[in-house]
C-alpha cells in the first residue's frame, strides 16, 4: 500500500520500501526492459528492494548492480541479495561520482533518490553518462511541495499547520537545499542532459481514512514528534516539537469523539519519468 502521512513528515524521504507492488514491478520491467545479456544500474539501491522485486520477474542473464551512498545499505543490499539467490553486485558510491566508464549500462534508474540531493542536474549528468546511447533512463520521484491534506474536524488542520512548521524548520537547520517539487521538474532535467523524454507516469501516493483512526497510527505520529524533539538542533524547534505533540493529542481526542463522521485524506504524487540517452555523435 503506498502510503503518505503529512503528520509525520513533510516530504516523502521516509517512504521508499512502500511504493513498490506488482504493478510498479511492472512498470519498471516495461521501461527498462531487462533482457539477456543486458546490463542494468539501479543509483540509489537502498537495501536491495528493487532487486528483490526485479528477482522475482525470473529475469535471466541479466546483470544487476546497485550502488549507494551509505556503505551500511549496500551490506544489506548484498546479504539481502544473497538471501534470496540474486545474482548482483553492489557498491557504495555517490550517484553524483558514479565509478563506472562510460556507456558501461544498457538501462539507469534511480527510486526515491534525486529528492535527496542538493545538485540533481550533476546526478543526472552522471546517469546519462554511464548509459549506452539508446539506453533506458528511468526516474522516479515525488513532488514533495504539493501534497494535499484534509480533516473533517479544525483540530486535523490545526495539527496538519503545526507540523509544517516544525518540519520545515528541521530542514532549514539540516541546511536542506534539495529540491522539493524534483519530481515534475525530470523531464526537463532530462532534455538538459542528452536524455530524450519519451513518457511521464503517475503513481499515487494516499491515505483515507473514514472513522476513528486505531490507536496505533497516534503512536506512530507521537514517535515521530519525540524524534524530532530528540534530533532537533535548538530549543526553539524542540518548543515547535512540544507544541505541535500538544495539538497532536487534542486532534486525537477530537476524532475519538467525531467517531464514525471522521474523515482524513491526504494525496500527493510520484513522477515516473523515462527516457531515452541520446547519442552525442548524431
Amino acid at each position: 500500500m503506498r502510503e503518505v502521512d503529512g503528520l509525520t513528515s513533510a516530504t516523502l524521504k521516509h517512504l521508499r520500501e512502500h511504493w513498490w507492488n506488482d504493478g510498479f514491478t511492472t512498470f519498471l520491467q516495461e521501461t527498462l526492459q531487462p533482457k539477456a545479456g543486458k546490463r542494468i544500474l539501479d543509483v540509489g539501491c537502498g537495501t536491495g528492494t528493487a532487486e528483490v522485486n526485479l528477482s522475482r520477474l525470473r529475469l535471466s542473464q541479466v546483470q544487476l548492480v546497485g550502488v549507494d551512498l551509505l556503505p551500511d545499505r549496500v551490506i544489506a543490499a548484498r546479504a539481502t541479495a544473497v538471501g534470496h539467490n540474486i545474482r548482483a553486485r553492489f557498491a557504495a558510491s555517490d550517484a553524483s561520482a558514479l565509478p563506472f566508464p562510460d556507456a558501461t549500462f544498457d538501462s539507469t534508474f534511480c527510486v526515491a533518490v534525486l529528492q535527496h540531493i542538493s545538485d540533481v542536474p550533476r546526478a543526472i549528468s552522471e546517469m546519462a553518462r554511464v548509459t549506452r546511447p539508446g539506453g533506458r533512463i528511468v526516474a522516479v520521484e515525488p513532488d514533495n511541495a504539493a501534497r494535499f491534506f484534509h480533516s473533517s474536524i479544525d483540530e486535523g488542520a490545526r495539527a496538519h499547520d503545526a507540523a509544517s512548521r516544525l518540519f520545515a524548520s528541521l530542514a532549514a537547520a539540516r541546511d536542506d537545499a534539495s529540491d522539493l517539487a524534483v519530481g515534475p521538474h525530470l523531464p526537463t532535467l532530462f532534455a538538459q542532459h542528452q536524455i530524450q523524454p519519451l513518457s511521464v507516469e503517475l503513481f499515487p501516493v494516499s491515505r483515507a481514512q473514514l472513522g476513528v483512526p486505531p490507536e496505533s497510527l497516534w503512536e506512530s505520529r507521537r514517535t515521530a514528534v519525540q524524534q524530532a524533539i530528540e534530533r532537533a538542533p535548538d530549543e526553539g524547534i524542540k518548543s515547535l516539537a512540544r507544541d505541535y505533540l500538544k495539538l497532536l493529542d487534542r486532534y486525537a481526542a477530537a476524532a475519538k469523539t467525531a467517531g464514525s463522521h471522521f474523515v482524513e485524506i491526504q494525496n500527493t504524487m510520484l513522477f515516473a519519468t523515462v527516457g531515452q540517452r541520446e547519442d552525442p555523435s548524431k
